[in-house]
């Protein structure tokens, strides 16, 4: 644990920034001998000037910071510097990367990683299609990367864990600060089938300013960023451009071009994206192959068999579930399209509700239940 204490001691001077920490370590291959150096050989690093110079060889380490370290001594986190060898290696390529990691459960160096992300307020179409779609690159072999935010993070971690496979959530706060405090137990079940990670000290808050900060390294570490489901204004495209400038892939998901949670990922392919509708394309985009897939990602299509291995269902009922689709739909849509009387319709409608086969949202709108 004392060969972290020198990244800790550099990390904590005023005015070494992300930037500048990396041109240091390039220039004097560890921290130990940044702070060994002396004054004029560090000022002859860019950006350094001859103040700063001053600041590194006489800086103390500040007691918030010893206090940091004692928690993670007394926690048994493990923290993975530049120097780790199970620092994520993608990360390195960043001008900014952090210089070291905050971990919880375990990382492979050797992963090859995915991030998916989305909004918070998902829609049922968005949550099915993340977590099959995260569910389907977890069973190939791939790292599902996300921020454990509620929405399309929650969904893209819980479609990798459904197939035990693994998963990273990196964090906008310290790692004694869990948010969502709604997903503790989703913390929990991620540090035992990969790692949650943070570059911020332990009892940082999940102020906003930290969540542009978290999203470079999502996609930093990641071979692409698949954006599921995004308004406007939403975080995720931040990702997707930090993505694009990191020189990785941006995929997006589309949606309905009726719900203002599509304007994003629709925005995103008229840029470029490329447009996703199961694994296989991820897949083809990252390894240059086309392997076999079985079971594809996304929402299926209804056979006529579909029917199959439900509940028992009436022929109006059958006629009602063949007319929903896994993203919301309007009841007006579905009077026009099964041509049944509304006051039938609704009490059709609450019938398969109560079976566990159709989902009401908010304004009247309808979907399948995600199996």
């Amino acid at each position: 644990m004392e060969n972290i204490l020198p990244w800790f001691t550099l990390k904590s001077v005023p005015g070494v920034g992300r930037y500048l920490f990396k041109r240091l370590i390039e220039h004097f291959d560890s921290p130990q001998g940044v702070l060994a150096a002396p004054i004029e050989n560090l000022s002859q690093v860019e950006g350094l000037t001859p103040r700063l110079a001053r600041k590194i060889k006489n800086h103390q380490l500040p007691d918030g910071v010893k206090k940091d370290i004692e928690l993670v001594r007394r926690k048994r986190i493990r923290i993975i510097t530049m120097a780790d060898p199970d620092y994520p290696s993608l990360l390195l390529q960043l001008p900014d990367p952090p210089p070291f990691l905050y971990l919880r459960g375990s990382i492979d160096p050797q992963a090859n990683y995915i991030s998916v992300v989305g909004s918070r307020n998902a829609t049922a179409y968005g949550l099915s299609t993340a977590r099959r779609l995260s569910a389907d690159l977890a069973s190939r072999g791939l790292t599902v990367v996300s921020g454990m935010a509620l929405g399309i993070d929650t969904a893209a971690h819980e479609g990798a864990l459904q197939v035990k496979g693994n998963t990273v959530a990196v964090l906008g706060s310290g790692l004694e600060r869990i948010y969502p405090a709604g997903n503790r137990k989703l913390c929990r079940l991620i540090t035992e089938n990969g790692a949650v990670i943070t570059e911020f000290p332990m009892c940082t808050e999940p102020e906003a300013h930290n969540f542009p900060v978290r999203n470079r390294i999502i996609s930093g570490m990641s071979l692409g960023t698949v954006v599921v489901e995004a308004s406007r204004r939403s975080g995720s495209l931040i990702t997707a451009r930090l993505a694009a400038e990191q020189n990785r892939e941006v995929f997006a998901v589309p949606g309905s071009i009726q719900s203002f949670k599509s304007i994003g990922t629709h925005t995103l392919i008229k840029q470029g994206a490329k447009l996703v509708e199961n694994a296989q394309d991820i897949l083809e985009e990252i390894t240059g192959t086309c392997p076999a897939t079985a079971n594809p990602a996304g929402p299926e299509k209804k056979t006529e068999h579909a029917t199959e291995q439900l509940p028992l269902l009436s022929d109006e009922e059958t006629r009602v579930y063949r007319a929903l689709e896994a993203y919301p739909v309007h009841i007006d849509k579905l009077i026009r399209k099964t041509a049944i009387p509304s006051g039938r319709l609704s009490s059709t409608l609450l019938q398969l509700e109560l079976k566990g086969i159709v989902r009401q949202s908010p304004g009247k709108l309808f979907s399948l239940v995600d199996d």
